[in-house]
């Protein structure tokens, strides 16, 4: 049985430093153990992507404590355990696949969340060359069935650059291109969420190789791979 939610409850009841300074061997204990299940989610990915197998666990593991600086929420510390899986790093702006463990509330999702404004445009303009690829990839029938529609804030009107009418104006308008879907805490608790993750994250390849494409730039300057 994991450890991670009992934890994960408690620190959400108690955020504080003087409850972490009292619970520090406690929460290595899950640290190290989440540590040891993302390594086996890494072996994984690696299979089919060989980026990662250089990675270590802490390269993406978060960290506990919480940027409080521009925050109303003073609380120190994040009441979840998560890691972010891309080929290029955790601070990439490139696609990823991302597990979010917290009571109640865990998922598996990936994508690129909220790119900045190049890698925006850089997006939209393979959807403005591509965008049915990504209209199949989105309806084929065992991606919807898992993760449904794309996820993300959208544009109320049209981005500057493009009619309203065009044929692919929906994905155009979107902000952030993500899919997730939800594990439930019985799935934590015995461990299963590893080998879904992996599951979940297979059948989102395409997904991610079609935001790779977009976003990333080749050796002779077209921008497509």
């Amino acid at each position: 049985m994991r450890p991670y939610l009992k934890f994960l409850s408690e620190l959400a009841n108690h955020n504080s430093k003087e409850w972490m300074d009292a619970n520090k061997k406690w929460y290595l204990e899950c640290r190290g153990e989440f540590l040891e299940d993302v390594q086996v989610i890494l072996k994984g990915l690696s299979e089919w992507e060989p980026a990662f197998e250089v990675f270590q666990p802490k390269d993406c593991v978060f960290r506990q404590n919480r940027d409080i600086r521009f925050s109303a929420n003073k609380a120190p510390y994040k009441v979840n355990f998560a890691a972010y899986f891309s080929p290029k790093g955790k601070k990439s702006e490139g696609p990823g696949y991302y597990l979010h463990i917290q009571p109640g509330e865990s998922f598996i999702g990936g994508g690129i969340w909220n790119p900045m404004g190049e890698t925006l445009k850089k997006i939209r303009k393979e959807i403005d060359y591509s965008g049915a690829e990504m209209e199949q990839i989105l309806a084929d029938p065992n991606f919807n069935k898992t993760f449904g529609e794309m996820r993300g804030d959208k544009l109320k009107t049209s981005p500057r650059e493009y009619e309203a009418d065009h044929p692919y104006i929906e994905l155009l308008r979107m902000k952030s291109f993500t899919v997730m879907t939800s594990l439930m805490d019985s799935q934590i608790d015995n461990g299963q969420f590893i080998q879904l993750a992996l599951e979940k994250f297979k059948i989102m390849l395409p997904f991610q190789e079609f935001l790779t494409k977009a976003v990333e730039e080749v050796e002779d300057g077209s921008g497509i791979l």
